[in-house]
């Protein structure tokens, strides 16, 4: 990448979230696209995904407004998920079964913007979701709480292109 003249270390907005070097992520994805698209957009990276021995995580970074909610709601509908997804501000995280057909059992949104650190996350649970391998995680604002993202995580950045536009930027 660094041949491209891509730092990877730091995006538009400052350093990559988390404050570390993807080590072995790679960038996988990296476009522009209309809103109206957001679901094409989800359906590749639920294509990407396949259980490991512990959750996956998809840590999605981006201002308030990026998007970030709506991607995970557009991931949701592809898992099959017809129940209204809204960001989970104020419960901090909202477990979504899932059918019997899907690679996972549950999907997880957390959202950390109102935590303090990450010991509050732990206090909801971290472990035993994270260590289960049939939990899809999409958290939001994973920078509140860095010390509890793994390194295996898929990283989303996404950002204001135009008033009708994002730029979004996927690791894995």
């Amino acid at each position: 990448l660094a041949a491209l003249g891509f730092d990877y270390t730091h995006t538009k907005h400052g350093a990559l979230p988390y404050g570390k070097r993807p080590v072995l992520a790679s960038l996988y994805m990296q476009k522009t696209f209309h809103k109206d698209d957001i679901e094409t957009i989800a359906s590749e990276i639920i294509g990407r995904l396949s259980p490991h021995d512990a959750a996956t995580i998809i840590a999605l970074s981006g201002d308030l407004g990026a998007g970030k909610t709506t991607l995970t709601q557009a991931i949701a509908r592809q898992l099959g998920i017809s129940e209204n997804v809204i960001s989970p501000t104020f419960v901090i995280q909202k477990r979504y079964p899932l059918s019997a057909a899907q690679k996972f059992d549950n999907l997880i949104h957390i959202d950390a913007y109102r935590l303090k650190n990450s010991a509050e996350l732990e206090k909801l649970g971290w472990a035993d979701i994270a260590g289960d391998a049939k939990n899809l995680i999409l958290i939001e604002w994973p920078e509140r709480v860095p010390e509890l993202i793994p390194e295996h995580a898929i990283r989303i950045e996404l950002s204001h292109a135009t008033e009708h536009e994002r730029e979004i930027i996927v690791y894995d």
